[in-house]
Protein backbone atom coordinates (compact mmCIF):
# COMPACT_ATOMS: atom_id res chain seq x y z
CA UNK A 1 0.00 0.00 0.00
CA UNK A 2 1.62 3.17 -1.08
CA UNK A 3 1.54 6.87 1.81
CA UNK A 4 -0.90 7.95 0.10
CA UNK A 5 -2.85 5.40 0.55
CA UNK A 6 -2.23 4.32 3.73
CA UNK A 7 -3.61 7.99 4.71
CA UNK A 8 -6.77 7.53 3.34
CA UNK A 9 -7.54 4.33 5.00
CA UNK A 10 -6.76 6.13 8.36
CA UNK A 11 -8.67 9.12 7.71
CA UNK A 12 -6.78 12.21 9.01
CA UNK A 13 -4.08 10.78 11.55
CA UNK A 14 -1.09 10.95 9.46
CA UNK A 15 -2.52 14.28 8.10
CA UNK A 16 -3.39 15.59 11.42
CA UNK A 17 -0.16 14.68 13.64
CA UNK A 18 1.80 16.60 10.49
CA UNK A 19 -0.37 19.89 10.57
CA UNK A 20 -0.12 20.12 14.29
CA UNK A 21 3.62 19.44 13.92
CA UNK A 22 4.18 22.28 11.59
CA UNK A 23 1.97 24.41 13.27
CA UNK A 24 3.98 23.96 16.62
CA UNK A 25 7.54 24.20 14.60
CA UNK A 26 6.62 27.15 12.24
CA UNK A 27 4.10 29.10 15.31
CA UNK A 28 6.22 32.39 15.77
CA UNK A 29 8.50 32.07 12.47
CA UNK A 30 11.26 33.27 15.25
CA UNK A 31 13.95 33.57 12.58
CA UNK A 32 14.52 35.35 9.45
CA UNK A 33 11.06 36.07 6.82
CA UNK A 34 8.05 36.47 8.38
CA UNK A 35 5.29 35.55 5.94
CA UNK A 36 1.95 36.92 5.44
CA UNK A 37 0.02 33.92 6.47
CA UNK A 38 0.86 34.78 9.62
CA UNK A 39 0.87 38.23 9.85
CA UNK A 40 -2.63 38.97 10.89
CA UNK A 41 -2.25 41.88 13.65
CA UNK A 42 -3.18 45.28 12.65
CA UNK A 43 -0.44 48.45 12.65
CA UNK A 44 -1.34 49.17 16.07
CA UNK A 45 -1.50 46.43 17.96
CA UNK A 46 1.96 45.37 16.81
CA UNK A 47 3.17 48.58 17.58
CA UNK A 48 1.66 48.25 20.79
CA UNK A 49 3.70 44.82 21.40
CA UNK A 50 6.73 46.38 19.89
CA UNK A 51 6.77 49.39 22.33
CA UNK A 52 5.70 46.89 25.59
CA UNK A 53 9.15 45.50 24.83
CA UNK A 54 10.71 48.14 25.83
CA UNK A 55 9.09 48.14 29.63
CA UNK A 56 12.87 47.71 31.06
CA UNK A 57 14.29 49.07 34.26
CA UNK A 58 17.69 49.74 33.00
CA UNK A 59 16.46 53.04 31.37
CA UNK A 60 15.67 54.95 34.87
CA UNK A 61 18.91 53.45 36.30
CA UNK A 62 20.85 55.05 33.00
CA UNK A 63 19.47 58.42 33.22
CA UNK A 64 19.87 58.08 37.19
CA UNK A 65 23.63 57.72 36.78
CA UNK A 66 24.09 59.98 34.09
CA UNK A 67 22.26 62.79 36.13
CA UNK A 68 23.75 62.27 39.35
CA UNK A 69 27.56 62.31 37.74
CA UNK A 70 26.75 65.12 35.15
CA UNK A 71 24.21 67.23 36.70
CA UNK A 72 21.06 67.78 34.97
CA UNK A 73 21.52 69.65 32.76
CA UNK A 74 24.28 68.06 31.26
CA UNK A 75 22.05 64.51 31.72
CA UNK A 76 18.67 66.23 29.82
CA UNK A 77 21.24 67.28 26.79
CA UNK A 78 23.15 63.98 26.48
CA UNK A 79 19.72 62.23 26.30
CA UNK A 80 18.67 64.28 23.55
CA UNK A 81 21.95 64.11 21.67
CA UNK A 82 21.79 59.97 21.59
CA UNK A 83 17.76 60.10 20.93
CA UNK A 84 18.46 61.74 17.92
CA UNK A 85 21.36 59.87 16.88
CA UNK A 86 19.31 56.85 17.64
CA UNK A 87 16.19 57.99 15.86
CA UNK A 88 18.13 59.03 12.69
CA UNK A 89 19.50 55.68 12.32
CA UNK A 90 17.25 53.57 13.29
CA UNK A 91 14.24 54.62 11.22
CA UNK A 92 15.49 53.07 7.49
CA UNK A 93 16.00 50.26 9.36
CA UNK A 94 12.92 49.92 10.73
CA UNK A 95 11.19 50.69 7.87
CA UNK A 96 12.50 47.75 5.61
CA UNK A 97 12.20 45.25 8.47
CA UNK A 98 8.42 46.68 8.54
CA UNK A 99 8.43 46.98 4.44
CA UNK A 100 9.71 43.42 3.66
CA UNK A 101 8.81 41.03 7.19
CA UNK A 102 12.45 40.41 7.36
CA UNK A 103 14.70 40.56 10.00
CA UNK A 104 18.29 42.51 10.99
CA UNK A 105 20.08 39.99 9.53
CA UNK A 106 18.75 39.74 6.24
CA UNK A 107 18.63 43.28 6.12
CA UNK A 108 22.36 43.38 6.36
CA UNK A 109 22.79 40.94 4.05
CA UNK A 110 20.40 42.84 2.01
CA UNK A 111 22.72 46.17 2.32
CA UNK A 112 25.74 44.42 0.36
CA UNK A 113 27.46 43.27 3.99
CA UNK A 114 27.13 39.65 3.25
CA UNK A 115 27.27 36.69 5.00
CA UNK A 116 30.29 37.80 7.58
CA UNK A 117 28.38 41.15 8.30
CA UNK A 118 24.95 39.47 9.00
CA UNK A 119 27.29 37.18 11.54
CA UNK A 120 28.94 40.22 13.24
CA UNK A 121 25.59 42.03 13.00
CA UNK A 122 23.89 38.69 15.36
CA UNK A 123 26.96 38.50 16.89
CA UNK A 124 26.64 42.26 18.34
CA UNK A 125 22.74 42.13 18.87
CA UNK A 126 23.38 38.45 20.82
CA UNK A 127 26.06 40.33 23.13
CA UNK A 128 23.59 43.14 23.74
CA UNK A 129 20.99 40.65 24.50
CA UNK A 130 22.63 38.63 26.76
CA UNK A 131 23.98 41.74 28.57
CA UNK A 132 21.31 43.89 28.95
CA UNK A 133 19.06 40.45 29.56
CA UNK A 134 21.24 40.24 32.88
CA UNK A 135 21.39 43.47 34.28
CA UNK A 136 17.66 43.97 33.62
CA UNK A 137 16.91 40.24 35.85
CA UNK A 138 19.17 41.78 38.33
CA UNK A 139 16.94 45.41 38.48
CA UNK A 140 14.08 43.32 39.18
CA UNK A 141 15.52 40.83 41.27
CA UNK A 142 16.26 43.89 43.02
CA UNK A 143 12.98 45.14 43.38
CA UNK A 144 10.90 42.15 44.56
CA UNK A 145 13.46 41.91 47.44
CA UNK A 146 13.08 45.32 48.17
CA UNK A 147 9.13 45.71 47.30
CA UNK A 148 8.20 41.80 48.44
CA UNK A 149 10.90 40.55 50.44
CA UNK A 150 11.44 37.73 48.52
CA UNK A 151 15.23 36.34 48.80
CA UNK A 152 17.93 37.65 45.88
CA UNK A 153 18.21 34.34 44.65
CA UNK A 154 14.29 33.40 44.30
CA UNK A 155 13.87 36.85 42.88
CA UNK A 156 16.32 36.21 40.26
CA UNK A 157 14.35 33.05 39.32
CA UNK A 158 11.31 33.98 38.98
CA UNK A 159 12.59 37.02 36.77
CA UNK A 160 14.13 34.43 34.46
CA UNK A 161 11.65 31.44 34.34
CA UNK A 162 8.68 33.88 33.37
CA UNK A 163 10.08 35.04 30.56
CA UNK A 164 9.86 30.98 28.98
CA UNK A 165 5.80 31.11 28.29
CA UNK A 166 6.63 34.42 26.52
CA UNK A 167 9.37 32.84 24.32
CA UNK A 168 7.25 29.72 23.58
CA UNK A 169 4.62 31.00 23.17
CA UNK A 170 5.76 34.30 20.96
CA UNK A 171 3.88 36.69 19.43
CA UNK A 172 0.61 35.37 19.98
CA UNK A 173 1.14 35.42 23.55
CA UNK A 174 3.36 38.56 23.75
CA UNK A 175 0.56 40.38 21.74
CA UNK A 176 -1.83 40.15 24.34
CA UNK A 177 -0.20 40.85 26.85
CA UNK A 178 1.40 43.86 25.77
CA UNK A 179 -1.99 45.48 24.26
CA UNK A 180 -3.93 44.59 27.82
CA UNK A 181 -1.00 45.55 30.17
CA UNK A 182 0.64 48.28 28.58
CA UNK A 183 -1.60 51.27 28.89
CA UNK A 184 -1.20 49.58 32.82
CA UNK A 185 2.60 50.47 32.46
CA UNK A 186 2.12 53.80 31.10
CA UNK A 187 0.12 54.80 34.07
CA UNK A 188 2.21 53.54 36.47
CA UNK A 189 5.96 55.09 35.38
CA UNK A 190 4.06 58.59 34.75
CA UNK A 191 1.77 58.32 38.34
CA UNK A 192 4.44 58.40 40.69
CA UNK A 193 6.20 61.02 39.19
CA UNK A 194 3.00 63.33 38.93
CA UNK A 195 2.13 62.51 42.53
CA UNK A 196 5.28 63.57 43.90
CA UNK A 197 5.25 66.98 41.70
CA UNK A 198 1.68 67.46 42.85
CA UNK A 199 2.71 66.92 46.43
CA UNK A 200 6.01 68.67 46.82
CA UNK A 201 6.33 71.12 43.77
CA UNK A 202 10.39 71.65 44.69
CA UNK A 203 11.32 69.28 43.55
CA UNK A 204 11.19 70.73 40.23
CA UNK A 205 13.21 73.26 40.88
CA UNK A 206 15.85 70.81 42.82
CA UNK A 207 15.50 68.89 40.18
CA UNK A 208 16.46 71.16 37.51
CA UNK A 209 19.27 72.75 39.96
CA UNK A 210 21.32 69.91 40.79
CA UNK A 211 25.25 70.43 39.66
CA UNK A 212 26.39 66.80 39.83
CA UNK A 213 28.98 65.50 41.62
CA UNK A 214 31.29 65.88 38.76
CA UNK A 215 30.85 69.23 38.15
CA UNK A 216 29.37 72.60 39.00
CA UNK A 217 26.15 72.54 36.87
CA UNK A 218 27.18 74.24 34.10
CA UNK A 219 26.62 72.65 30.53
CA UNK A 220 30.04 71.52 28.90
CA UNK A 221 30.42 69.48 25.95
CA UNK A 222 32.71 66.64 27.87
CA UNK A 223 29.93 66.18 30.17
CA UNK A 224 27.25 66.13 27.41
CA UNK A 225 29.12 63.38 24.96
CA UNK A 226 30.33 61.22 28.02
CA UNK A 227 26.89 60.93 28.93
CA UNK A 228 25.38 60.74 25.09
CA UNK A 229 27.60 57.58 24.65
CA UNK A 230 26.33 55.77 27.70
CA UNK A 231 22.99 56.05 26.70
CA UNK A 232 24.32 54.90 23.08
CA UNK A 233 24.57 51.94 24.70
CA UNK A 234 20.90 51.17 23.86
CA UNK A 235 21.10 51.64 20.11
CA UNK A 236 20.71 47.97 19.39
CA UNK A 237 17.15 47.77 20.97
CA UNK A 238 16.43 48.64 17.06
CA UNK A 239 17.83 44.89 16.64
CA UNK A 240 14.48 44.05 19.08
CA UNK A 241 12.20 46.58 17.59
CA UNK A 242 12.61 45.03 13.91
CA UNK A 243 11.69 41.42 15.52
CA UNK A 244 8.28 43.01 16.14
CA UNK A 245 7.72 44.98 12.89
CA UNK A 246 8.20 41.73 10.60
CA UNK A 247 5.12 41.02 11.37
CA UNK A 248 3.49 44.56 9.81
CA UNK A 249 0.27 43.74 7.57
CA UNK A 250 1.10 45.12 4.16
CA UNK A 251 1.18 48.65 3.67
CA UNK A 252 -2.27 49.27 1.43
CA UNK A 253 -3.86 52.55 1.07
CA UNK A 254 -6.46 52.05 3.61
CA UNK A 255 -4.06 51.72 6.31
CA UNK A 256 -1.16 53.34 5.54
CA UNK A 257 -1.04 55.93 7.82
CA UNK A 258 -1.75 53.93 10.67
CA UNK A 259 1.12 52.00 8.85
CA UNK A 260 3.82 54.49 9.10
CA UNK A 261 2.09 55.70 12.45
CA UNK A 262 3.50 52.01 13.84
CA UNK A 263 6.09 52.08 11.83
CA UNK A 264 7.31 55.33 13.40
CA UNK A 265 6.43 54.94 16.29
CA UNK A 266 7.16 51.13 17.35
CA UNK A 267 10.47 51.39 15.07
CA UNK A 268 12.97 54.74 15.85
CA UNK A 269 10.34 55.90 17.94
CA UNK A 270 11.02 53.87 20.86
CA UNK A 271 13.70 56.03 21.96
CA UNK A 272 11.28 59.00 22.81
CA UNK A 273 9.83 56.72 25.40
CA UNK A 274 13.43 55.33 26.25
CA UNK A 275 14.36 59.40 26.23
CA UNK A 276 11.71 59.72 28.21
CA UNK A 277 12.16 56.75 31.25
CA UNK A 278 15.87 58.42 31.25
CA UNK A 279 14.97 61.93 32.48
CA UNK A 280 12.49 60.53 34.85
CA UNK A 281 15.43 58.33 35.99
CA UNK A 282 16.98 61.69 36.83
CA UNK A 283 13.94 63.15 38.56
CA UNK A 284 13.62 60.53 40.57
CA UNK A 285 17.64 59.88 41.50
CA UNK A 286 17.74 63.52 42.55
CA UNK A 287 14.37 63.47 44.63
CA UNK A 288 15.74 60.58 46.70
CA UNK A 289 19.28 62.39 47.49
CA UNK A 290 17.19 65.33 48.45
CA UNK A 291 15.10 63.41 50.90
CA UNK A 292 18.09 61.37 52.17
Amino acid sequence: MSTTESRQAVPGTADTAAGQAVRETLEDYTLRFAPRSYRRWTPMVVATTALGGIAYMADFSIGAGIGLAHGTGNALLAIAVAAVVIFVTGFPLAYYGARYNIDLDLITRGSGFGYYGSVLTSAIFASFTFIFFALEGSIMAQGLELGLGLPLWLGYAVSTLMVIPLVVYGMKALSRLQVWTTPLWLLLMVGPLVYLVAHDPGTVDRFLAYAGTDGDGAVDTASVMLGAGVCLSLIAQICEQIDYLRFMPPRTEANKRAWWTAVVMAGPGWVVLGALKQAIGVFLAVYVIAEA
